[in-house]
């Protein structure tokens, strides 16, 4: 299973840089070269991504990753998720941060 973070992160990167090798999605994912090549796995398992190797390159193990239409579909689906995911973390957060000022609020004035 991928985490909202990954699936939306490799298949933004994937969307906007094909040609990025797994070497390259990891670095800018923060993930390891094997979780990267897992996770690629089972995009590609679903139809999410394509993959097609550069034949008259020099470098031989030079791929890109297209986003198949399915791929387009779970990338937006993705986003929304995400996005869900990242507004309620951020509740959570503003929740949190006010009950702090409220208790160092309350702590100052029992301290003077």
């Amino acid at each position: 299973m991928l985490s909202h973070a990954t699936n939306y992160g490799l298949l933004k990167i994937l969307a906007e840089n094909p040609t990025l090798s797994q070497r390259g999605l990891a670095k800018q994912l923060g993930l390891s070269l094997g979780k990267v090549n897992f996770c690629l796995n089972a995009l590609i398992r679903k139809g999410c991504i394509k993959v097609n190797n550069f034949r008259s390159s020099d470098n031989k193990r030079a791929y890109s990753y297209l986003l198949t239409p399915e791929g387009m579909e779970e990338k937006a689906r993705v986003t929304v998720e995400f996005l869900q995911f990242k507004v309620a973390e951020y509740e959570r957060l503003r929740m949190e941060i006010a009950v702090l000022e409220y208790e160092a609020h309350n702590q100052q004035g029992a301290v003077q």
